[in-house]
């Protein structure tokens, strides 16, 4: 597991948040348009998402209301190819709702949902911040 990431409605009061209240260290300040990331010296990422942008990508697949709610986290799973593990998941039984998509130059995601709802987001990395060579999923 990578992260788990919080769906927000206001994410600089999001951000502010967890940095200034909960004192997590954001990996960067300030946060980009869309995502902030807090990275604890050891352990996964906690993540905040602007839920209006990922809704502009995802559209219906994005639950923002009805009888079971918004969506409020997303789990984020690392494969090393996103392709085959999209298929070998739709060949088990799953659904991919959206995908794969570009987040930017860096990384392929493909969605979709556990059997209570919850939003799973599968990511290839194609590349490290640093640009240095991408480390094997597992």
């Amino acid at each position: 597991m990578t992260q788990t990431r919080l769906l927000v409605s206001d994410l600089p009061a999001a951000f502010r948040y967890y940095r200034d209240v909960i004192g997590l260290r954001p990996m960067y300040d300030p946060p980009q348009s869309h995502y902030a990331a807090f990275v604890p010296d050891h352990g996964s990422a906690v993540a905040l998402h602007d839920r209006a942008a990922l809704a502009a990508l995802l559209g219906p697949a994005l639950r923002t209301a009805g009888d079971r709610g918004p969506d409020h986290a997303l789990l984020v799973l690392r494969v090393d190819d996103l392709d085959a593990y999209a298929a070998e998941v739709t060949e088990r039984g799953g659904q991919i709702l959206a995908g794969p998509v570009l987040h930017g130059d860096r990384v392929r995601a493909a969605y979709l949902r556990d059997p209570d709802g919850n939003l799973i987001e599968i990511q290839q990395w194609l590349v490290t911040r640093d640009g240095g060579p991408v480390p094997a999923a597992s």
